[in-house]
């Protein structure tokens, strides 16, 4: 087992019954294991402003009926073979799709794949989710 180290936290006290509550609505056993999860989080984000390798998440909703729309994702998910690893495409209605991507590769440049993608003509909404491969990050 790794060492732990100990140390003390002063909070306002309004502040500490927020926290409280974010660990009872998310089912943590202790204010440590939050902490550990919020200090994970942070240097998670490091990793995607350092460029350092990630793995991210591209989910975006789009109208299949406009002209030329699927081609052009399609071709642009093309362009970014090697770094789109997989994908999920899901029917939501006669109109709508919901399309999933899992790509890895520098910060910036999965940044660069979601940005070319949610900004064709056509994509609803859409959303980058960037996380960590793991590699480096302790438990």
């Amino acid at each position: 087992m790794k060492a732990l180290a100990r140390f003390g936290v002063s909070l306002d006290q309004a502040l500490l019954g927020e926290f409280d509550r974010l660990i009872e609505r998310r089912k943590y056993t202790n204010r440590s294991e939050a902490i550990r999860d919020l200090i994970r989080d942070s240097l998670v984000g490091q990793q995607w402003n350092e460029n350092q390798e990630t793995v991210a998440t591209i989910t975006f909703v789009y109208d299949h009926h406009v002209p030329g729309l699927t081609g052009r994702l399609t071709h642009l998910q093309h362009d970014f073979q090697g770094q789109i690893l997989a994908g999920m495409h899901v029917h939501l209605d006669h109109d709508h799709c919901l399309e999933v991507l899992v790509a890895k590769g520098k910060g910036a440049a999965v940044r660069k794949i979601a940005d070319a993608l949610l900004s064709v003509k056509g994509v609803k909404h859409g959303k980058l989710t960037m996380t960590t491969t793991g590699k480096g990050l302790s438990v």
